[in-house]
């Protein structure tokens, strides 16, 4: 075996490890996220807000659930920073911590009729660093995968991260379901704190899979010539305020389409339409099992098509229909029709959401890479993601109908396809990172 074959061996060993390392740690992550949304829409307005009744309790709820959100820029901008000056590996393995802990100390609070008004209070603290922790989690799980891939196949390993959340969303409506069939007295006095103490031994897996992979080549060469920014949040903003704008309203059904099923739609088909717990959650679960099977052939698409933009009109603009069908369908209180149309639904988002991320990174140079995705994808998430079941709720308690919901379900497809066509027409720091050792073998260079 020759020396180079080796080292080619080696590196896509490398790049399957970190790859592995990566779906792993976000899978732990996404699945502490959820299960808190999956909480508030059942069962935190009765634990912690027990004196606000019907749409008022479950609004305040899904308020605690944005907080989450709100914290996720902070996250980004701290974990960022560290990300882009000390590489990141590091990063990944304290975030992972943070999520692990926080959703455990979630699952031991004490309600409000055990210690008043500090239940609330401390579910909020406690929300803001798990949202701190997610925050910096995402945008390193990126890039510790996609920046270990083999040339040309960015889109493919950044989608190992994004594989995360479906199996994540699953794992917690699968916990949530086994638990709903306990009676009410008991799933909310003790059923619904068993999936945030599970994850303390989710997070233990985690970080034995996370310790054992390598630094990104990327970052390493970086680290290596010194060339890491000093205040990657200060130059990035001033370097590519256009790219974090564009780049917010890129990631918005990606991050929003999961909070309009599995919050928002949850709520709203158990109490003001006829399905029980058991059947909504189930419905749910289908969908995050199509959206296992189905979102890696998002990057595939992307991977193979000549043209990114092309790829993203193909995944998205169904979606303009689809959306709006699937709310039409749970409307129907006809059990096979809502599951239906909430599996449909979710084919065109989630085929967007593989190839989200390794579109998103190519667009940021390496040394600000970190930093600049975490600030769309959360920033995003703060004001977008975050807020969807608040503002569906809103909605629905304001005019009495779903079709408010659905128009805001639509301009929120509409407004990340558009971001994403022109985030695509700004230029590949991938490939003109790659095209000076391209050079060579077409032509000499000369000064």
């Amino acid at each position: 075996m020759s020396a180079t074959t080796a080292t080619a061996r080696e590196r896509t060993k490398a790049a399957n490890r970190a790859g592995f390392g990566a779906f792993i740690g976000s899978t732990i992550e996404w699945f502490d996220f959820y299960i808190y949304g999956t909480a508030a829409a059942l069962v935190f307005d009765k634990v912690f807000f027990p004196e606000l009744e019907g749409p008022i309790g479950t609004l305040v709820a899904f308020a605690t659930f944005w907080v989450g959100f709100l914290a996720r820029p902070l996250g980004g901008i701290i974990f960022g920073h560290y990300g882009d000056k000390l590489g990141r590996k590091k990063t990944l393995v304290i975030t992972l911590l943070m999520m692990g802990v926080s959703t455990t100390a979630i699952g031991l609070l004490p309600g409000y009729a055990s210690i008043g008004i500090a239940a609330p209070i401390l579910l909020v603290c406690i929300r803001m660093i798990q949202g701190i922790g997610l925050g910096g989690e995402w945008g390193g799980s990126v890039l510790i995968a996609s920046e270990h891939a083999p040339k040309g196949k960015s889109v493919l390993y950044g989608a190992f991260a994004q594989q995360g959340s479906p199996v994540g969303n699953t794992l917690s409506t699968v916990s949530f379901l086994a638990i709903s069939q306990l009676p009410d007295d008991a799933f909310v006095s003790w059923g619904w704190r068993v999936p945030f103490l599970a994850s303390a031994a989710l997070v233990m897996v985690g970080l034995l899979v996370r310790l054992k992979v390598a630094e990104s080549p990327a970052m390493a060469k970086l680290i290596e010539k010194k060339e890491v920014a000093k205040l990657p949040l200060s130059e990035v903003l001033r370097s590519h305020p256009m790219l974090i704008v564009l780049g917010i309203g890129a990631c918005t059904i990606g991050l929003s389409a999961t909070y309009f099923k599995s919050t928002f739609a949850l709520s709203w088909a158990t109490t003001s339409l006829g399905f029980d717990r058991s059947s909504f959650l189930t419905i749910i679960l289908v969908a995050n099992v199509t959206q296992i099977v189905v979102q890696p052939f998002g990057a595939l698409i992307a991977t193979r098509m000549k043209s990114w933009s092309r790829a993203v009109i193909v995944m998205l603009v169904p979606e303009l229909i689809l959306m709006p069908v699937m709310f039409v369908l749970i409307s129907t209180e006809n059990y096979g029709l809502a599951m239906v149309g909430v599996a449909v639904a979710t084919i065109p988002h989630c085929l967007y959401y593989a190839a989200l991320a390794g579109m998103l990174a190519s667009r940021f140079p390496a040394h600000l890479r970190y930093t600049g995705i975490s600030l769309c994808y959360q920033l995003c998430g703060t004001l977008l993601g975050g807020t969807t079941p608040i503002i569906g709720q809103f909605l629905l308690n304001r005019t009495g109908s779903i079709t408010a919901v659905i128009a805001y379900a639509v301009f929120q497809v509409a407004l990340t396809l558009g971001c994403m066509l022109l985030l695509l027409k700004r230029p590949n720091h991938d490939e003109q990172a790659a095209a000076p050792a391209a050079a060579p073998r077409t032509a000499p260079v000369t000064a």
